[in-house]
């Protein structure tokens, strides 16, 4: 155990020593110990600029959408391949689903702008196709649009890579509880009601809390290759504002707060949901 340990110690737990700059005003110069200690200035600052109630709501918004689309339709489709009879075709389905996961977000993104191009995009020559002589709206640059262009993109890149843990799940079903079922009457559907959700209820709760775990974490690579001027307030959340403050701006000691807060968040919301859970079924993570 002594590698990992220390691979962990080294790589996961020293460079959290950094976090104090957020508390400090850091200054590269004076380096993290050097640097001036002025406590929740870069936190009230935040909570008081214009960008908390955007970029929050933005990260909220998307981060619910996602949730609520993604994480039923993994649990559906791994019942929907558990249903099929033959193995082979299931195989080639499960290959299938897991392809676009291996598919970079900057390769994603640019499928997506040649499709949805408005002059030159599949998108468009199917719709001149129908209205010869006119051009379809540009989708990529409509604000009521980007929240659906970014949660289904990832819903059709990760869906199937998603499923992997419900499988192992249902493999681990008894099949005698099938049958004892269709004994008593019951059908497929109520097969998967009565018996395979209740088989598979302890994984996908430990999946819905370590979801919620990173539900203020909505990734900023997609968004910067999306972002526009037209989908700029709709668009911008807080990994996009603290690498925008950090990287961009070299503000170092407010981005790494504005950081500091998005973690504590997600800190919190395990804690109580995972508590929650504790109470309601009797499942957590501890």
């Amino acid at each position: 155990l002594l590698i990992p340990v220390a691979w962990v110690l080294i790589f996961c737990y020293y460079p959290m020593m950094g976090v104090q700059i957020a508390f400090k005003n850091y200054l590269p110069r004076e380096g993290i110990w050097g640097s001036a200690w002025v406590g929740l200035t870069h936190f009230v600052t935040f909570f008081k600029s214009f960008y908390f109630s955007r970029t929050v709501g933005n990260t909220v918004r998307l981060s619910l959408y996602s949730l609520g689309v993604g994480f039923p339709l993994a649990i559906i489709f791994a019942l929907m391949m558990n249903l099929i009879r033959r193995r082979r075709f299931q195989k080639a389905v499960q290959t299938i689903s897991y392809m676009p996961h291996f598919i970079s977000t900057v390769v994603l993104v640019g499928m997506m702008n040649q499709i949805l191009n408005p002059v030159t995009g599949l998108y468009s020559n199917i719709y001149r196709l129908f209205n010869p002589g006119e051009y379809p709206i540009d989708i990529l640059s409509r604000a009521n649009a980007f929240d659906h262009l970014y949660v289904w993109s990832g819903v059709w890149q990760n869906l199937g890579w998603n499923t992997i843990i419900y499988m192992a799940a249902l493999s681990g079903v008894d099949p005698t509880l099938y049958d004892a079922a269709a004994v008593d009457g019951a059908g497929r559907f109520h097969r998967v009601l009565h018996v395979t959700l209740p088989c598979i209820l302890p994984t996908i709760i430990i999946m819905f809390i370590l979801r919620v775990g990173q539900f203020m974490t909505v990734g900023y690579d997609k968004i910067l290759l999306l972002y526009n001027s037209s989908i700029y307030e709709t668009a911008d959340v807080i990994s996009t504002f603290v690498y925008r403050k950090g990287i961009v701006e070299s503000n170092f000691s407010f981005s790494a707060a504005v950081g500091v807060f998005n973690s504590l968040v997600n800190f919190v919301l395990v804690v109580v949901v995972n508590k929650i859970s504790a109470k309601v079924s009797e499942t957590s993570l501890w």
